[in-house]
């Protein structure tokens, strides 16, 4: 295991990153100029960061062009603002009634593409496929919004080149077998719905590496995150909108090496200088689950959690009595709840399974390995580890008994037993 380190990620003259894990000293002065050691995925954490970051431009990007007056666009631009609703103005839906945008399906097929340069063999694992596309008919503002934020020339970029870009990670594209496997897993936005209203709310792309079954890498963007500010809820977040830039975070996490954040790039504005420092993210230190901060699923109310037998939930107030817990309000997504726990804006996030909804491994495993490095600790109801290769075939659902429970770890073990007891009884 590679000892805790300080993390830098440097950008050469050719464009190119150097990730440099430094020998973390007691010092806080600058560690510029000591010799580095690479991390033993340092290959693909780069381009990790690298695809996310293209990502979250594209996100933003496309999201900025849906308040545009459509008779002023060109064509390209007012397909990509149509993708982003129904001809009736109605958020487009699927099957599940998620909702979904081109960004969707732009970040997984440039992802992809970014990520099959470097790393052909490696599989992905994702959560769209082109089918829905290809019925809705938009393929042509995905391929735009994928040109525009490729890192190498491909001035020709085709429809079959997105299709099967985004079909690499669908469903049929392989099978894992029972064998511990080496594979990428995606989600292209989590949040979607928080995507869809533009920076009222947040939404993550995840990127994560499992080799031989363990996670070994993470890397999520969030580009409405307000740096350094304390979420009390996501009208909070939406407070800051105009603050002094800083809008948007990239966490990555390296097996033993810690979680780190930085700013992103500001994607709308050049001339704003961002710095290249990394810092470390550590869960919070509450040893008491009464002064814990919770976070739901927005699908789920506090009353149906057991834990509600014990406390009643107060709603964005750290004055809670006794017998109470400070329940934060909603953000869209799970990654975004994994997010504010590795980062120590939140203690505990904790998801009840339900029968009629399938649990997807992307919308927990770039979190699961955040949140570890950053000393925290997630388990299922049981306290048993999320199996990754549950599903044995597609590894594309996890079945945690009970549910899910994300901690700081310090009140991990309490929280299942309050649970166990209350099941019990």
């Amino acid at each position: 295991m590679i000892p805790a380190m300080d993390f830098h990620l440097l950008r050469s003259s050719t464009g190119f990153s150097a990730i440099r894990f430094f020998p973390r000293y007691p010092s806080p002065s600058p560690l510029r100029g000591r010799l580095f050691i690479k991390a033993k995925y340092h290959r693909e954490l780069e381009a990790a960061v690298e695809a996310v970051e293209r990502a979250c431009r594209l996100c933003v990007d496309v999201n900025s062009l849906k308040n545009l007056n459509l008779t002023s666009c060109s064509l390209a631009i007012a397909l990509v603002q149509r993708s982003l609703f129904s001809v009736e103005g109605r958020i487009i839906e699927k099957k599940d009634q998620t909702p979904v945008t081109v960004a969707d399906f732009g970040v997984q097929a440039l992802i992809s593409l970014e990520l099959s340069k470097s790393f052909p063999s490696i599989p992905l694992v994702a959560e769209e496929d082109s089918g829905f596309l290809r019925s809705n008919n938009l393929v042509d503002p995905v391929v735009t919004a994928v040109s525009d934020q490729m890192s190498f020339n491909k001035k020709s970029l085709s429809h079959d080149d997105v299709l099967e870009a985004i079909d690499r990670g669908g469903k049929n594209a392989f099978a894992m077998g029972t064998k511990p496997a080496t594979y990428w897993i995606l989600d292209p936005i989590d949040g979607t719905r928080g995507f869809v209203k533009g920076s009222q709310a947040l939404y993550v792309v995840g990127l994560s590496l499992v080799v031989e079954g363990e996670i070994v890498l993470g890397v999520m963007g969030c580009p409405n995150w307000v740096v350094d500010a304390t979420y009390k809820s996501t009208t909070h977040a939406q407070s800051y909108r105009n603050s002094s830039p800083g809008l948007g975070i990239i966490m990555v996490a390296h097996v033993g090496c810690g979680t780190w954040k930085k700013r992103l790039k500001n994607m709308l504005d050049s001339s704003t200088k961002i710095s290249s420092d990394w810092t470390r993210c550590f869960v919070d230190g509450f040893c008491l689950v009464s002064d814990a901060r919770f976070c739901i699923p927005e699908s789920q109310t506090w009353e149906s959690l057991p834990l509600s037998v014990l406390y009643k939930a107060r709603i964005d107030d750290d004055n809670v009595g006794d017998k109470e817990i400070c329940l934060l309000s909603a953000f869209c997504g799970s990654l975004c709840k994994y997010l504010m726990v590795a980062s120590g804006q939140a203690s505990v996030f904790i998801l009840q399974a339900r029968s009629e909804k399938l649990i997807k491994v992307w919308d927990h495993a770039v979190g699961m390995i955040c949140v570890h490095e950053a000393g925290g600790k997630v388990t299922d109801w049981k306290g048993r580890e999320l199996d990754l290769a549950a599903d044995k075939v597609e590894r594309r659902i996890v079945y945690p008994e009970g549910g899910i429970l994300v901690t700081n770890g310090k009140i991990h073990n309490e929280i299942l037993e309050m649970i166990s007891s209350i099941s019990s009884a």
